[in-house]
């Protein structure tokens, strides 16, 4: 389990590279939610530098030729989830990351205001490492912890939040392992 600073809202012994893609939450306090999600960049590649460059609004359209149509993009995650199991900070937690822009859970819309976002470094079709799976529990119990209204039913992917639109974390995330690797640390 992590432990998360209560003044920053900032994991405590993780890399935190601040992103400028966030804002004030409506309710710091209304945390109720957790969206999956996965990226690479290139598509479909992983390692190198382009994801916090992305995330920081610092990428180099001309470092490959997708980056150009994607420059202008201001997003962000409140967590990066690498393919080794490195954990990475952007956003800290009492304030809302830009992840999953138009979206809706159960009947409630806007999920920026009231989830955190984490980025797991992969396609939907690749399968995921067993350090990110044990690492996103990791950081499920730890934010479960912290955010008491976050339960297991409140953990969802972007493709269930906007479906029209997304298909992160995709076929190749295994909910049945996260949720076994998470029941096994949860006891």
């Amino acid at each position: 389990m992590y432990s998360i600073d209560k003044a920053t809202s900032l994991l405590l012994d993780t890399l935190y590279v601040p992103s400028p893609n966030c804002d004030a939450r409506p309710d710091e306090n209304d945390i109720s939610l957790i969206v999956v999600h996965n990226i690479s960049l290139p598509p479909g590649e992983f390692g190198g530098p382009y994801i916090e460059q992305f995330f920081t609004n610092q990428l180099d359209e001309g470092a490959h030729p997708f980056f150009a149509t994607i420059a202008d993009t201001r997003v962000s995650a409140h967590l990066l989830v690498r393919r080794d199991g490195q954990v990475i900070q952007f956003v800290p937690f009492a304030r809302r990351a830009w992840h999953a822009g138009v979206s809706c859970f159960g009947e409630r819309d806007c999920c920026n205001d009231y989830s955190i976002g984490i980025e797991l470094e992969g396609t939907d079709d690749t399968p995921y490492t067993e350090q990110q799976y044990v690492q996103l529990a990791k950081l499920v119990v730890t934010l479960m912890a912290q955010y008491p209204a976050i339960n297991k039913d409140r953990i969802t992917g972007h493709c269930d939040i906007a479906p029209s639109r997304k298909t992160d974390p995709g076929p190749a995330f295994e909910w049945s392992k996260l949720f076994h690797v998470l029941d096994a640390r949860l006891g």
